[in-house]
């Protein structure tokens, strides 16, 4: 079968052989604060769906759990899911790398991650199939969130019904939403499998919290989040910048695994995948853009805190009748 998924496109805007911080991204959707009050996603599991990973980066250890190869790198063997691409290793990292004091940490650092590589070679293309079994695993592993920052031209059926099967499941399926944007939002620019209406489509923002020139604009987008001049892990123990909405994409994964600790202990019960995307869209803030573009907003996640503070504030005001 030909190869016509491939890496949703990014730009690599500079390699570094170290770094430390906690990355802007990760602090302008305010992870931060959820993880000072005790959520960094604990036990929860996310299936990445890319291009391998680099399992031996200092700052992805202990966070992964296991994984597979569903493609004909390495000669199809299973156990070995080598990123030969680095794309893989960068959206892990943004995930849940946990090295703060001398490399990068990610937006949730305590998840447990499973790599399932889908992509293969350094190009990072792969066929429809490959990305099917990778979600069958995933489901069958009973994953919380699958990350995919991949996509293709073609609406499959069959890669929609095994989506489908997964949002049943109430796992949450998050996609990048492509970098195929014209700089019209009148326009539209699918791709596949964020083009479905059962995913969580992300698109892209700078850090200054301006609409990426790049990312795609569909009726499907459902939020934005940070996508240029991204750090995060690459293999070697390196760190690398890049730009897409690849990026944006792990950044609404690892949101969404604090988002369900966060809810469920206020809650005190299990959330369905539909009420977890609920909480996810209370934590997002529009920019002002078409809806084509931005979605609900960007993800921010102490919005119902800022909201809170904001009507406490009009209150005031209106009880002493200013």
């Amino acid at each position: 079968m030909e190869k016509l998924v491939h890496l949703i496109p990014y730009k690599v805007d500079n390699q570094l052989f170290e770094t430390q911080q906690i990355p802007e991204g990760i602090d302008l959707i305010q992870a931060p604060a959820l993880w000072n009050q005790g959520f960094k996603g604990e036990n929860v599991v996310i299936a990445v769906i890319d291009t391998g990973c680099d399992t031996q980066h200092p700052d992805l250890a202990g966070r992964i759990i296991s994984g597979r190869n569903f493609t004909d790198d390495d000669n199809g063997d299973p156990e070995v899911f080598t990123d030969y691409n680095g794309h893989g290793t960068h959206v892990a990292g943004t995930i849940a790398a946990t090295n703060a004091e001398s490399g990068v940490i990610g937006v949730a650092p305590e998840v447990k991650l499973i790599i399932l590589k889908a992509l293969a070679g350094e190009e990072g293309s792969g066929e429809y199939e490959w990305i099917i079994n990778a979600l069958d695993y995933a489901i069958n592993e009973k994953v919380d969130i699958i990350s995919m920052s991949l996509g293709g031209p073609l609406d499959v059926p069959e890669l929609h019904d095994v989506i489908k099967v997964a949002v049943e499941k109430q796992i949450l399926v998050v996609c990048a939403a492509g970098n195929e944007g014209d700089g019209n939002h009148s326009t539209e620019e699918f791709s596949y499998p964020a083009g479905y209406t059962e995913v969580i489509a992300v698109g892209a923002v700078n850090l200054q919290r301006q609409s990426s020139y790049f990312t795609n604009s569909n009726n499907e987008i459902d939020v934005v989040a940070p996508g240029e001049k991204i750090i995060s892990t690459v293999p070697g123990g390196r760190y690398a910048v890049f730009s897409g909405t690849s990026m944006s994409a792990p950044h609404v994964a690892g949101a969404l695994a604090l988002i369900k600790k966060q809810a469920e202990t206020d809650f005190e019960r299990i959330l369905s995948e539909p009420e977890i995307y609920a909480q996810l869209i209370k934590r997002t803030i529009p920019l002002g853009y078409p809806k084509s573009l931005e979605g609900n907003g960007l993800i921010y996640l102490t919005a119902p805190e800022l909201l809170a503070e904001y009507l406490r504030q009009e209150n005031v005001v209106d009880s002493i009748g200013v």
